[in-house]
């Protein structure tokens, strides 16, 4: 139960980062943000793999440890950002386009290598191809959505919408976003930030912020409980050389792949 309630927390909390980013400040970066998130990725992808191997692992558990070094927690560093008053600077929109960058590859990275290791030698191309078609799909959705279809309805109604129908209406859309997100086989906390950065094109961006911000508080908080939760002190202990190497790659090596 609480795992269900945190998820909603990490969709509040991605909405509302979504509601800071236009698609003209994700523009306005994108070239270092790619750059950055492509080279993080493959220096720390390159590295958990060669810890696997040198662990005794296999390919594919080399490659998923990769793959898990490589990504950031984006929940967590929002919030970081929340608390140390960082949000607005420019190396933290920088930081925050790397990490939707990340998250969007992760999508893609994870479903590759587990249809790869689930084809078991059989030819796992047309499930490869079905990924990238969903992929293809939904980064046009977010764009005809985003430039045109909804701005233009909260324009057009805007006399006829007061405080509660809008928020109603925006976090109905958010979750509409996060149940196509979750068809096409992405993660809730993508399709949350979609919609906030689809929402933050149209005039009502700073009254919706307004609006959703105690919600998103509440259920973040839930959010942070539950990563409390998971912690199970006798797998550290039982794993306590293995978790300390993992927890100095990722403070250290990163830092400086970064």
């Amino acid at each position: 139960e609480v795992e269900v309630w945190s998820e909603i927390g990490i969709i509040f909390m991605m909405f509302g980062l979504g509601l800071e980013f236009s698609f003209k400040k994700l523009m306005s970066v994108g070239s270092k943000a790619f750059i950055t998130a492509f080279l993080g990725i493959l220096g720390m992808i390159g590295v958990g793999a060669l810890l696997g191997f040198l662990m005794g692992w296999g390919t594919m558990e080399s490659l998923f440890l990769g793959g898990m070094l490589a990504m950031s927690s984006t929940a967590i560093i929002i919030k970081a950002f929340e608390d140390l008053d960082l949000k607005g600077r420019p190396f933290a929109d920088l930081t925050m386009v790397v990490l939707i960058i990340q998250d969007i590859v992760a999508v893609v990275m994870m479903v590759l290598i587990s249809t790869v290791a689930a084809s078991k030698g059989s030819a796992p191309g047309k499930e490869i191809l079905l990924s990238i078609v969903k992929l293809i799909f939904f980064l046009i959705l977010w764009f005809v959505i985003g430039i045109y279809l909804i701005p233009t309805l909260l324009r057009k109604f805007k006399n006829y919408i007061n405080d509660e129908n809008l928020l109603i209406i925006s976090i109905g859309l958010c979750f509409a976003m996060v149940i196509i997100a979750n068809q096409v086989g992405f993660s809730s906390a993508l399709g949350a930030f979609v919609m906030g950065s689809i929402l933050a094109e149209t005039d009502e961006c700073l009254r919706i912020e307004h609006l959703t911000e105690s919600i998103k508080n509440l259920f973040s908080a839930i959010f942070f409980v539950s990563v409390g939760m998971m912690i199970d002190p006798q797998v550290i202990a039982q794993n306590w050389k293995l978790v300390l190497t993992l927890v100095l790659i990722t403070l250290i090596v990163k830092a400086l792949v970064s």
